[in-house]
């Protein structure tokens, strides 16, 4: 890729900051080398974005992983760029495009709010919508608010452009709803406390399973995608299977544990095929991916076995205790909750967690705002034992030999895997990155 002088002085002066910050252990020195970048060139992003062909993920829950399997897929079809650090703010996109500069393909995971940003920026081929909802009101803002800005951004024409949404939310679906072309998906919506309302005249929703509609004339558009369960009673192979627009089933066999990583997987799947990619070899490629930058890993931690799983709001943890194994497989659970900047200050959201899920468990309550969570689990009638300290120290709590899972937000997963000797999760704001956003 041929690059104005400017730009490529603006990449190297970056390129040094973040060495320069990786020797003194500040961080990995992504977000530092981008932020470098940018103040040199401005336009180093859509610089850097020129002549590939992207797609952008964006959503409250999800884009890591959604991302991830992008990136697979298209890497079926050469070299692609894929922010896997976690950076999805525009410092960390460019050190990202400049890591990968000759890279064709580009799969980008990108912060709710920066989305308009980016988009302008990038001019992606395509744009992944997954879902809304709330997440650090202190920084990102009401849900509303944010869907409003996206269809003001996907309102302005792109030749060639798709958006890829997920049609099961309904502010997913009124922001998709500006863009000229759309590929509606049924990904799913198990959290509807944030969409009560109709996003475009805030009337209450009705709502008959997915369906939901409003006097207003808003209402869940048709779907081209879905997700098939086949029992296999009529001689097929029972399983999961994608629906392609053209009703042709496609089997979908992941590594990944639950139905919303299924739903994830379908996502990507319809973003892939805008690409180019065909379903078969896409969802080939996604099941080869076993973890995402730590998240469902089995690591071992003073002679313990912990299987990590990352939350972060109410939605994602609603999700995450889904995923737990059965209460007589997994009695003990250890709960680990940090406020630091990465993970948002206020933890009042603890209320709307659904903790009620963890009765009949031992709970070893660890983090910083561990007092915060012991009262919410005593109010949830959850046997309970707090810990001083984070994972590590609760793991020093169980037997040697203990297989437990580990619920933890941000900077508290962190810490867990960098205790375990993995590096910090490749989507969290780590304190040495502080702007490094979330997935």
């Amino acid at each position: 890729m041929r690059l104005p002088v400017r730009t490529r002085l603006a990449l190297l002066a970056g390129g040094m900051a973040g060495g320069l910050s990786r020797a003194a252990r500040r961080g990995n020195g992504t977000t530092i080398s981008g932020r470098v970048a940018l103040v040199l060139d401005p336009q180093a992003l859509s610089r850097l974005a020129r002549g590939r062909r992207s797609a952008v993920v964006s959503g409250t829950n999800g884009k890591t992983t959604t991302t991830r399997l992008l990136a697979e897929a298209l890497r079926t079809h050469g070299m692609v760029a894929h922010n896997d650090r976690g950076a999805n703010m525009p410092t960390g996109l460019v050190a990202c495009l400049a890591r990968d500069v000759d890279a064709p393909l580009a799969a980008l995971e990108v912060d709710e709010p920066w989305l308009p940003t980016v988009v302008a920026a990038v001019d992606p081929r395509v744009v992944v919508l997954l879902n809304l909802s709330r997440d650090q009101l202190d920084r990102v803002g009401e849900v509303a608010l944010l869907a409003h800005r996206w269809r003001a951004a996907l309102a302005v024409p792109r030749s060639g452009s798709v958006v890829v949404a997920n049609a099961d939310d309904p502010h997913v679906a009124w922001a998709a709803m500006g863009a000229d072309r759309v590929a509606w998906v049924a990904a799913g919506q198990a959290w509807r406390a944030d969409s009560v309302l109709c996003p475009a005249c805030s009337r209450l929703l009705a709502r008959v399973g997915q369906e939901y509609s409003c006097r207003c004339g808003f209402r869940r558009p048709q779907v081209g995608w879905r997700l098939v369960d086949d029992p296999g009673r009529d001689g097929g192979d029972a399983g999961t299977y994608v629906r392609d627009p053209d009703g042709r089933k496609h089997r979908l066999d992941l590594s990944l544990p639950g139905r919303v990583n299924q739903s994830n997987a379908l996502i990507a799947v319809a973003a892939a095929a805008q690409m180019g990619v065909a379903v078969d070899e896409a969802a080939a490629a996604m099941a080869r991916v076993r973890e995402i930058a730590g998240r469902y890993a089995r690591v071992d931690l003073a002679g313990r076995a912990l299987r990590l799983l990352l939350a972060k709001n109410p939605a994602g943890w609603a999700v995450a205790l889904d995923l737990l194994r059965p209460p007589a497989e997994c009695p003990t659970v250890v709960v680990a909750v940090n406020a630091r900047a990465a993970d948002g200050r206020d933890p009042s959201w603890l209320w709307d967690v659904p903790f009620e899920a963890l009765g009949g468990r031992h709970v070893l309550v660890a983090g910083d705002r561990r007092a915060d969570v012991a009262v919410r689990l005593a109010y949830a009638g959850v046997e309970l034992e707090i810990v001083d300290g984070g994972v590590a120290e609760a793991a020093r709590r169980l037997g040697p030999g203990s297989l437990v899972d580990v619920l933890a937000n941000y900077t508290a997963f962190d810490d867990a895997l960098a205790a375990a000797g993995g590096r910090g999760t490749a989507s969290t704001p780590a304190a040495s990155t502080p702007d490094a956003h979330h997935g």
